[in-house]
């Protein structure tokens, strides 16, 4: 079978244990995002597989053929450092080159290599520069060139755009997005910005602790989280959530309200995306509370209402909408977008 296959994966650095018995599947061709807050292991796991980390017991399977043992050279990989990892004394053309230099491959072929590298990177005027004269958006992409012409069996990326400003990194995950599209090739993508995962991921791998919590489209992890940490981790603001219980059949929150949605037994927590409540007066809807901090950010404000023992509750409001902080609000909440957790956090 094509693609990269981990089967029970388990890692220690001394007594701490920091991938836990993690098996997963990335299919050919897919460009699959480990996420997860620091310390989750998902830079030790793309470490692993690139094999600069040994494994403690596992196999790891690239192609059908099992490099567990295997050094990093012989595992037909292409890695991207957060660093660049560039020579500062070669040309970008040189830069690109050098592992197949290295290889002693013949000068007219490392010639149409690097050319066409530079061509779907757009590095073609800056071949005869050297990394001093570049930027950083234009050191990734030699870095990337570089990846590119090897043909790796699957691209590694640690955290390839945390050295960029803001508007480096948007334009320089697009030029990713579009690279993939354009070689088909297996990119594994490691990164702690959710935003980078949601939109340039096929299967985005959440971690937590050194273990997978959820495997998905980004779609599927938005709307249907496994778990209240998946639910929480993904979407900016976090989803809300509330303490509730199942009560005739319906919940009822902990402030008060009912909600006319099927409540299961061992319901404990009810959770809900800021864009699914909307303002009403007070003493209308759900949940009552007073408006803690309203944020503009152009087409949404992003207001914080403090609902007493219901918690803080974020939602979404549009600019027109008459919210200000220390105000009195009610908020409804809409009961088919609900999502609904056990005590230990899983989804029912």
């Amino acid at each position: 079978m094509r693609g990269i296959q981990l089967k029970n994966l388990k890692k220690s650095f001394g007594a701490t244990q920091v991938i836990r018995d993690v098996s997963l599947t990335i299919e050919d061709g897919e460009f699959c995002v480990f996420v997860g807050p620091s310390g989750c292991g998902k830079s030790t796991l793309l470490r692993i597989i690139a094999g600069l980390e040994t494994v403690d017991s596992g196999s790891i399977t690239i192609n059908d053929r099992d490099v567990t043992a295997l050094e990093p050279y012989d595992r037909g990989l292409s890695m991207v450092f957060q660093s660049y990892a560039l020579y500062p004394h070669m040309t970008v053309r040189d830069n690109i080159a050098f592992a197949l230099s290295t290889a002693k491959m013949p000068k007219a072929e490392i010639a149409t290599k690097v050319a066409e590298a530079a061509r779907m990177l757009q590095l073609g005027p800056l071949l005869d520069r050297k990394p001093a004269a570049l930027s950083g958006g234009q050191r990734q992409r030699v870095a990337i060139g570089r990846a590119i012409v090897r043909e790796p069996a699957a691209f590694l990326f640690d955290e390839p755009l945390s050295n960029l400003d803001a508007a480096l990194r948007v334009d320089t995950r697009a030029e990713i997005a579009a690279l993939h599209r354009q070689i088909a090739a297996t990119m594994i993508y490691v990164t702690h910005d959710q935003i980078e995962a949601m939109t340039l991921a096929d299967r985005i791998v959440v971690l937590n602790a050194g273990q997978i919590m959820q495997v998905g489209s980004p779609r599927d992890l938005y709307e249907r989280p496994a778990n209240t940490f998946v639910a929480q981790f993904l979407g900016t603001p976090k989803m809300n959530l509330m303490a509730a219980l199942a009560e005739n059949g319906q919940v009822r929150l902990a402030g008060g309200g009912v909600l006319p949605a099927p409540a299961p037994q061992g319901l404990a927590q009810i959770g809900l995306r800021p864009e699914h409540l909307n303002f009403c007066a007070p003493g209308e809807g759900q949940v009552q509370g007073q408006v803690a901090m309203v944020e503009y950010h152009g087409p949404t404000l992003s207001v914080a209402v403090d609902a007493g023992v219901d918690g803080k509750v974020m939602a979404f409001a549009a600019p027109g909408v008459a919210v200000r902080a220390g105000e009195p609000v009610g908020l409804r909440l809409d009961p088919t977008a609900l999502h609904l957790f056990d005590a230990s956090g899983q989804r029912l």
